[in-house]
């Protein structure tokens, strides 16, 4: 089972994909949007989870649908059935998140690209780019997340022109890194 801390987690950067397939079951002109974005998942190895969001399209709600997948399938889809009864339970999309909360995850999903995991890949990339966005030191965390993939490990050079937000978020990062490459 999944620490609430770390199902908020999954909630946070999940958000968007949530969000869509709720507005999905209201609105057919964001299934067309959302059919794409289930193929990639699909592709990217979600096989457990993306049968199951199809089957909530075609009107699907029973909480069995949650059984035999794994944590963070499971927070996904307990969000979207949460949010289809409740909208207000629905996470933010536009939600920067917690940045102390957000090294474990952010050096989790560089781990898995690094070691050719296309869902972290893909998810990553998403992410850097709406950090890119966001300006400031999340934009520049947004630019050096390839170079983290790739290897780099540097603090000096990967937290040039970073405040100390930045600084410590990237730190943060590398122990996280640290702590996973060691296993």
């Amino acid at each position: 089972m999944t620490d609430p801390q770390h199902a908020q987690q999954i909630r946070q950067a999940q958000a968007g994909l949530i969000n869509l397939v709720v507005q999905a079951t209201q609105n057919a002109e964001t299934r067309h949007e959302l059919e794409p974005v289930l193929n990639q998942a699909l592709e990217a190895g979600w096989t457990d989870l993306v049968p199951r969001l199809r089957r909530v399209l075609a009107g699907e709600r029973d909480p069995s649908l949650l059984q035999g997948l794994d944590d963070e399938d499971r927070v996904i889809l307990s969000s979207i059935l949460a949010g289809l009864q409740d909208p207000s339970t629905l996470p933010d999309p536009n939600q920067a998140g917690d940045p102390t909360q957000a090294a474990p995850g952010l050096a989790q999903m560089i781990h898995g690209a690094a070691h050719g995991d296309a869902q972290s890949l893909h998810w990553l990339s998403q992410m850097a780019e709406q950090m890119t966005r966001a300006g400031g030191d999340m934009a520049r965390l947004g630019a050096i997340t390839k170079r983290l993939v790739d290897g780099e490990r540097d603090p000096e050079r990967l937290c040039h022109g970073m405040g100390s937000q930045g600084e410590s978020l990237v730190t943060s990062i590398l122990t996280e890194l640290g702590k996973l490459e060691r296993h």
